[in-house]
């Protein structure tokens, strides 16, 4: 079935919930974990945000985002590799690292915005489904 499980997170609840399904999943079907946190450089800081807060502050909360999939899957005794990719679009950043390494499903959580809301903020999930090649489950 599925050998390579593209885990997408932002940190957020609905995320985790998704990690730990992801996690379950790979545990059944004996599948890896790819762990996959997108940086979007202009939300780091600048100027004196940079001075105050550091330098890599998007960057640090990605890693730390990706904790939680280690843990999950050390847990459950599931292999896993977590990176982050600095990228202004997180739906083609997952898509191109999905291709590169090899994963064969994408597993993310939408936070399940309006209609509106998804009309002036675009939606990473409607991104990288009209972009993947690759099965992609949704959790909510």
């Amino acid at each position: 079935m599925f050998k390579n499980i593209l885990v997408l997170t932002d940190g957020s609840e609905v995320s985790k919930m998704a990690i730990e399904k992801a996690v379950l999943l790979a545990k059944s079907v004996g599948a890896k974990i790819t762990g996959l946190t997108v940086v979007q450089p202009s939300l780091e800081p600048h100027g004196t945000g940079t001075l105050m807060l550091g330098g890599h502050v998007a960057e640090d909360a990605a890693h730390e985002f990706l904790k939680d999939i280690v843990h999950a899957a050390a847990d459950a005794g599931v292999a896993a590799e977590c990176f982050t990719v600095a990228s202004e679009s997180v739906h083609s950043a997952a898509v191109a690292a999905a291709e590169e390494r090899g994963c064969d499903l994408i597993c993310m959580a939408t936070h399940g915005r309006s209609q509106l809301g998804k009309l002036f903020f675009g939606s990473d999930l409607t991104g990288i489904l009209h972009e993947c090649r690759i099965p992609v489950l949704v959790y909510r």
